[in-house]
């Protein structure tokens, strides 16, 4: 079974071991979305779509045909390891009680073990990166504000501790129709820690038709313009903007001759 992501949607950022995985896959479990922007590559195959908050029957079907004997691709947005579905693959195999091995490993010793591989892929924050400049070149947070399964109490406390730490800050999730406020709530709390002139980049389906980018400042974020597929990078104290660009600088201390 492979756990295949798909990078931020375009082709030409879909890996070649993710292609091969997918083009050796008899099965193609996904979200209707994700699934709609590899359908050239979908021919001839079973493909099993599902819609928003149906991840855990995707797993499971996906398990289901694997331990049948297909060969299933799982896909997954971005990089299946953060923020994906690796990690309920994982927790439904546990919980159903399947052995599973490392689908990479060479010998028979896996026995009756489903043999799974996670193909990584570009995440939505390097994605994002690459469109503003460089402002991952330091030590960096990744926080989703999506309280569907976490708290809004824990995102505070993570929001804090990667604002007072000096973290660059990478937001997921930042703006929903059910969660409209979740985003000025976040600002608020950077507020606290950080300038309101600190560089924030914003970016809307990155890599993707309909692609977006611009860069404000924290003081100047407002929520009306994103939404689930827009990921907002706030700066750390160093971070500037230059040339339309935003830039983190590697280190504190000018270690570097330029």
């Amino acid at each position: 079974m492979w756990i295949v992501s798909l990078g931020p949607g375009a082709a030409d950022y879909l890996t070649p071991r993710a292609a091969e995985a997918l083009r050796q896959a008899q099965v193609v479990v996904g979200y209707k979305t994700y699934l709609d922007l590899i359908e050239p590559l979908l021919h001839g195959k079973t493909v099993l779509a599902s819609g928003m908050r149906k991840e855990i029957e995707r797993c499971r079907k996906a398990v289901e045909r694997a331990l049948k004997g297909d060969g299933v691709a799982l896909v997954s947005g971005g990089d299946a390891g953060i923020y994906g579905m690796a990690g309920l693959v994982f927790d439904v195999c546990q919980s159903l009680g399947v052995a599973v091995c490392d689908g990479l490993a060479q010998g028979d010793d896996a026995g009756e073990a489903l043999p799974i591989e996670v193909i990584p892929g570009v995440a939505a924050f390097n994605a994002a990166a690459s469109l503003l400049g460089a402002p991952l070149m330091h030590d960096f947070a990744s926080i989703s504000l999506s309280d569907h399964l976490t708290p809004w109490t824990v995102i505070e406390k993570r929001l804090m501790a990667a604002a007072e730490a000096d973290f660059v800050i990478a937001l997921y999730n930042p703006r929903s129709a059910s969660r409209p406020d979740v985003l000025d709530r976040a600002r608020s709390v950077l507020l606290r820690y950080r300038s309101g002139e600190t560089p924030v980049g914003v970016v809307h389906r990155a890599m993707r038709a309909g692609q977006r980018h611009w860069v404000t400042t924290l003081k100047d974020l407002v929520g009306s313009n994103v939404d689930m597929q827009t990921v907002i990078l706030v700066g750390n104290s160093q971070t500037y903007l230059w040339s339309g660009w935003m830039i983190t600088p590697r280190g504190y201390l000018q270690k570097y001759t330029l």
